[in-house]
């Protein structure tokens, strides 16, 4: 019976932590349409998506203990924002696919941390959280410069479902002229090793809860 319960809540958890991840960061490659605050949105967006993979992708990593699976956790996310993101866009929302394989490689840093460290959980909390944190914001701005712009896209091919709300805009003043890839790497990286920790006390409580 144990087993069996912890295996079930093991999928509940994993279906759970990745839908809600998925739901979070569904509109965080959509940094474009907020032509206000474009720079401002991409560092919060980046750092809700670093936080989001992060526990989701550490509870899983510690919870099976095989390196590779924190990755698997970042295609799960991927494949899920892959239909949501299918279903908006046949609703008549301009959107590229190419935003959303950008956890990928940050979840692989994970995993390297991982097995590089001989699974040690406190060098995943620390290497592994600080490489995420880092490496997304850059990852996200390759996708930036890679994914087609909406407004673009939305002026170019007008569809008649496009709700007002999401009608284009002429940009005005309020961006970061900093770098926001340096702004979302810097804070990405303190608060992803906070969510590392999170997930691998997720991991903790289910364990002692099954065990109960």
């Amino acid at each position: 019976l144990m087993v069996w319960l912890r295996r079930c809540t093991h999928y509940l958890f994993i279906v759970v932590v990745a839908v809600n991840s998925t739901l979070l960061t569904i509109n965080a490659g959509d940094y474009i349409f907020y032509t206000d605050w474009a720079w401002t949105s991409f560092v919060v967006f980046s750092i809700s998506q670093t936080l989001m993979l992060v526990v989701g992708a550490t509870y899983y990593l510690t919870f099976t203990g095989v390196p590779g699976t924190a990755t698997y956790y970042a295609l799960i996310m991927t494949v899920y924002t892959w239909i949501a993101k299918g279903a908006w866009f046949a609703l008549g929302y301009p959107y590229d696919f190419i935003v959303t394989p950008v956890w990928l490689p940050s979840a692989m840093l994970l995993d390297l941390a991982y097995w590089a460290t001989k699974k040690n959980k406190h060098s995943l909390i620390l290497f592994g959280g600080v490489l995420c944190g880092m490496s997304l914001p850059l990852f996200n701005m390759v996708n930036l410069i890679t994914v087609a712009d909406p407004l673009e896209t939305a002026f170019k091919y007008p569809r008649p479902t496009l709700p007002p709300y999401m009608t284009p805009i002429e940009p005005q003043v309020g961006k970061f002229y900093n770098s926001p890839v340096a702004l979302g790497a810097g804070a990405g990286a303190v608060l992803a090793c906070t969510f590392a920790a999170l997930g691998c006390k997720l991991n903790t409580w289910t364990y002692r809860w099954m065990a109960a």
